[in-house]
Formats: structure tokens, sequence, C-alpha cells
């Protein structure tokens, strides 16, 4: 039997989730684990395949090596955002790990997605990072061997946009001393 790939009726009424009914129905396990909410509604995560994994270790490596002082890396774990809490694969945060006892960050310096077959849905959280005022988004698209960078958050979009190709290099302002030459992330 083939899934069925439903969005919401146009026209009809939606009655989107709050980040707190989201967390009281998660913790009465009501809401099922590998789920994240964006802009209100709870989506399954996808399942990560070998060439997502490559690239979200690849770089995480790389980016541990090069966070400053006063920021942390944080992999595949929740930012609490405006009627939103995505997952981002990679987010660097400013603050030490001890900082999130009882609460999750509500932005970041950067956030890394890997997109092999979620270009999409992954773009859709653009949204809710600028408005967060996420000062950096990096779409690695794998398939297509590309990194699309997006800075300067304004409201809901970003004002700067650049893809970069295999023959790029990667940096970042809010990542002093960090230099990635693509074709390292992506192997011919």
């Amino acid at each position: 039997m083939k899934a069925v790939h439903l969005s919401p009726t146009t026209g009809a009424p939606l009655w989107p989730l709050s980040v707190e009914a989201y967390h009281a129905l998660g913790q009465m396990g009501l809401i099922p684990e590998k789920t994240e909410l964006l802009h209100g509604f709870v989506y399954h995560k996808m399942p990560k395949s070998p060439l997502h994994t490559l690239l979200l270790l690849r770089l995480a490596k790389l980016l541990q090596a090069r966070i400053p002082t006063g920021q942390f890396l944080r992999t595949e774990q929740p930012l609490t955002l405006l009627g939103s809490e995505p997952e981002p694969d990679l987010s660097v945060v400013v603050g030490a790990l001890d900082d999130f006892p009882d609460h999750h960050p509500t932005t970041a310096d950067l956030v890394v997605e890997v997109c092999v077959t979620s270009h999409e849905y992954d773009r859709a959280k653009l949204v809710a990072y600028s408005g967060a005022g996420v000062k950096e988004v990096w779409l690695v698209l794998g398939p297509e061997k590309l990194v699309e960078v997006f800075r300067k958050p304004t409201g809901d979009r970003y004002l700067d946009h650049v893809v970069l190709d295999r023959a790029s290099t990667l940096s970042s302002p809010f990542l002093p001393g960090f230099s990635l030459p693509l074709a390292d992330l992506f192997p011919a």
C-alpha cells in the first residue's frame, strides 16, 4: 500500500500547535518520537541516508575544530523558535552547554541542514530561522554537491543568498578561521 501525503485543505480552518502544547503532548506520549514542530504543525523526521550521515559527520568534525570560545556545536538538537521547534542537523549557538539545563536555545549564529531528499522541507524552515534571528543558514545539497548560504535575516527571509559549488570555499563571518574547500566536503 502506498503512503498518502496530505496537505492541509485550502479554506478549512486549521488549529496549529504552540511549542508549549507540542512539549506537553510529547511528555504525555501523544506525539511520536522523531518529529519536529514547524510553523505549528508536527512533521515526521525523515530517515538519514548514508550520504546524509557522511556529510553531517564531516561537517561536524570540521566545525567542532573551529568553534570559537563562547560558542558550542549542537548536533540534531532542538531550537525553540516562535511556533516551531526544528532540530537542525548542526547549529552553532552562543554560550556554553550548561547554559541550557531547562530550555533549548532560541536562536543560533549558524544552522546547517543537510539536504539529500528533503530540499523543500528544509527550505520551509528558513522562515522560522530568519524570524528567530539565526544569522546564517547553510543548506548542504548532497546530490547536487552545492551549498546554499543564507545571511542577513530580516523578518521572515534572508537578504543575502549565494550558491557555492565544489570549486568554491565555504567560510563564515561568525566562525573566524573557518575555511572549507567544498571539494573536501564533496569528493569527486
